[in-house]
């Protein structure tokens, strides 16, 4: 069963008017060799009109963190706590009748891969019409010209005559605009993109990011941008959330975070991306060891074991005591600020070149 639980007033971790709030976010879920903690006390804020991205590995927590506030979580074996807020609703303890008005109409979400996420039993046409209908009342007459003119604006051509085709008729990137589309069709407040470029390659994919920055600029939504491309995050972003084992670790603005990172993770994720125009003979810097098993995170900071910087913190306070995320730019590690800022400039700047 699903426990909701709504904690006591936390401080704003970004200082900003949120439109959505994350507080102490917790899910759990119940498998045969134990509970899997995939998200352990995550808090955030989303703006209206910015976009928020949310990088880490797979198996952080990003994707469960925003499948969560659409409440779409099984009850059976989903155990969530702490409290989300979206313009002043709490969705937490909203029943399946509230969030069905929510999903597709507040909020809304564009998933990975579109061609699981579309059913290939009905047109392309028709899964962007219904929502429209349901949260409308439209006629199909008019919830049809609405999708035709959804999908003119995410840029598919002849949409008069492609309105009709199925989602095997598309081309990858055009299923992607077609769940966009359909995402934007009730004009909603919060976006959440899931990885929503990751199977598309660079030409498309940079069609895609510049069609969400103009949508956004025409609806005003907030967006959560979930990826592990921090590339793709430097030109989508606002702000940065950076996760790893269900928690975040840095937070800060985009230029803040990527300029001057101040956490052993994110060190290791900006280190082990190519650059243009970088020396092609030197060898990307890869993050030593594994992710955490989620059912048995280790103690202390959940890095520690695969931190090379550990032996600069005395004794073992990164093995036993949880570092936390102060408010507005921070980072959740042990290390002093004039360590952190040294091991930047001495070890870490350099690769970055």
């Amino acid at each position: 069963m699903t426990t909701l639980t709504k904690t006591e007033d936390a401080p704003n971790p970004t200082g900003s008017d949120a439109f959505l709030s994350v507080r102490d976010l917790r899910v759990q879920f119940s498998t045969e060799d134990g509970i899997v903690k995939a998200v352990d006390g995550l808090s955030f804020d989303v703006e209206r009109g910015k976009t928020l991205g949310i990088v880490g590995e797979s198996g952080s927590g990003k994707s469960v963190t925003n499948l969560t506030i659409l409440g779409l979580h099984s009850t059976q074996t989903t155990s969530i706590d702490g409290e989300i807020v979206l313009d002043g609703k709490e969705l937490i303890t909203a029943g399946e009748k509230e969030m069905e008005k929510i999903r597709g109409n507040k909020a809304a979400m564009i998933f990975q891969d579109p061609l699981t996420a579309l059913s290939p039993y009905y047109t392309v046409g028709r899964q962007i019409a219904e929502p429209y209908m349901k949260h409308t009342g439209a006629s199909k007459k008019e919830a049809r010209q609405r999708a035709i003119e959804m999908l003119a604006k995410v840029g598919i051509p002849q949409p008069q005559t492609r309105v009709d085709d199925y989602p095997h008729q598309f081309s990858g990137g055009m299923r992607q605009r077609a769940m966009i589309a359909m995402a934007l069709v009730c004009d909603p407040d919060l976006l959440i993109a899931d990885e929503p470029t990751t199977a598309l390659d660079v030409t498309v994919q940079a069609q895609i990011l510049d069609l969400l920055k103009d949508l956004q600029q025409e609806f005003g939504s907030a967006i959560i941008f979930i990826t592990h491309d921090l590339g793709v995050i430097s030109d989508m972003a606002d702000d940065l959330l950076v996760m790893y084992s269900g928690r975040a670790v840095e937070r800060g603005t985009v230029r803040e975070v990527l300029r001057n990172p101040q956490h052993p993770y994110t060190w290791g994720l900006l280190s082990s991306m190519p650059r243009l125009g970088g020396d092609t003979a030197q060898a990307l810097t890869p993050i030593p060891g594994s992710p955490p098993s989620l059912l048995n995170p280790p103690s202390g900071c959940p890095f520690h074991p695969r931190c090379t910087f550990t032996g600069e913190v005395t004794g073992n306070r990164c093995a036993e005591e949880r570092p936390t995320l102060g408010v507005g730019r921070a980072s959740a590690c042990h290390l002093t600020a004039e360590q952190k800022q040294t091991i930047f400039i001495d070890k870490i700047q350099p690769r970055l070149r």
